[in-house]
């Protein structure tokens, strides 16, 4: 007898600039910010979190960027607003003076130098995960900011960072779009939030071939269909309404464009 798998639903309210109280399902945001350029909703991903990293040379864009985003305002009085609660990492990115105003500022640093095994964003999210012993975990979801673009080798070790801790939401983000997985261990309910996102889509096998997928609310659906690489995989797709279905068995990547408003 095969046993009917669980629910997951998932939203992008954190791209909303208020998270109606009613929406499901009602998570904890925590903000990693990476050495890519800040989006430009950085301010509502910071606004929703209740915890915010910045992984090494992160904070550097914080620094440099986060005033950019406010044009008239005091460059000073916005990197103290924006302040990070953590920095983390080999710190071999993040600049002097930087590290010594954030420091002033109360930030707590974290030296993991010793740790070449690991990338910065993965000793973030342990962090997360396990030392961060305010945060309500039982619904969170961790939102990376700056996670594509750039190297390549660099996104490739973003995506292991959400195979790595497939048990946790992890949501990437750039300008341009989002990535997150949809583990095989649930069904899936992606309500999607036309105004900030949409309609281009894509779901992508990762690590090994899809033999069954499938789901509704696609333009191109998924029927019990095969996906791989040197196969099909469903990239270039498009949402036609507001929730998509999706169950497979295996792992599978979402992504979504990011409407610039």
């Amino acid at each position: 007898m095969v046993m009917a798998k669980d629910l997951m639903r998932h939203s992008s309210t954190f791209l909303l600039p208020s998270i109606p109280p009613h929406r499901r399902p009602s998570l904890t945001y925590a903000l990693v910010v990476l050495n890519q350029s800040l989006p430009r909703f950085t301010p509502l991903l910071w606004k929703h979190s209740q915890l915010r990293l910045c992984a090494d040379g992160g904070a550097n864009r914080v620094y440099d960027d986060m005033p950019l985003l406010f044009p008239l305002e005091d460059a000073f009085d916005v990197r103290r607003r924006y302040k990070p609660d953590v920095i983390k990492g080999d710190l071999d990115s993040i600049r002097t003076e930087v590290l010594d105003f954030y420091r002033s500022q109360g930030t707590e640093i974290i030296d993991k130098s010793h740790d070449q095994d690991t990338t910065d964003l993965h000793k973030c999210v342990t962090y997360i995960r396990d030392f961060a012993l305010d945060l309500d975990k039982s619904n969170l979801c961790i939102l990376v900011a700056g996670a594509l673009g750039g190297r390549f080798d660099h996104e490739m070790g973003n995506l292991n960072v959400l195979c790595h801790f497939s048990s946790l939401r992890i949501v990437l983000l750039s300008d341009d779009s989002l990535i997150h997985l949809l583990p095989r261990s649930h069904r899936h309910e992606i309500h999607i939030q036309t105004s900030v996102e949409g309609p281009h889509c894509g779901l992508i096998p990762l690590g090994i071939p899809s033999r069954c997928s499938t789901t509704t609310g696609l333009q191109w659906n998924l029927n019990n269909t095969e996906m791989r690489f040197g196969g099909l995989v469903s990239t270039s797709n498009l949402v036609t309404g507001e929730k998509v279905t999706v169950q497979s068995d295996t792992d599978l990547l979402w992504t979504i464009s990011i409407k610039k408003l």
